[in-house]
């Protein structure tokens, strides 16, 4: 359950990085063809630092599950 919980929390951390990364665009504070607004500029930073580390988590995550699978999966056919 808090492997769910926990991977459940990574999505959302990830989700809400690629928001912050399109809002300025989507919600249209940004003109097209202006210079950076100090807002724009800030949602971008936050948003990609945020995005990106909750995906590294992610990857990090599957990476342990699938190292634990092969584990369980050797000592299985060890057993046999």
């Amino acid at each position: 359950m808090k492997a769910k919980l926990g991977v459940g929390a990574l999505v959302l951390l990830f989700l809400g990085g690629l928001w912050l990364v399109a809002a300025p665009f989507a919600v249209g504070y940004q003109p097209r063809g202006a210079a950076y607004a100090d807002a724009t500029v800030n949602d971008l930073w936050v948003g990609a630092i945020l995005a990106g580390v909750s995906f590294a988590a992610l990857v990090a995550y599957a990476a342990d599950a699938l190292r634990e699978l092969a584990r369980r999966g050797r000592h299985v056919a060890e057993k046999r």
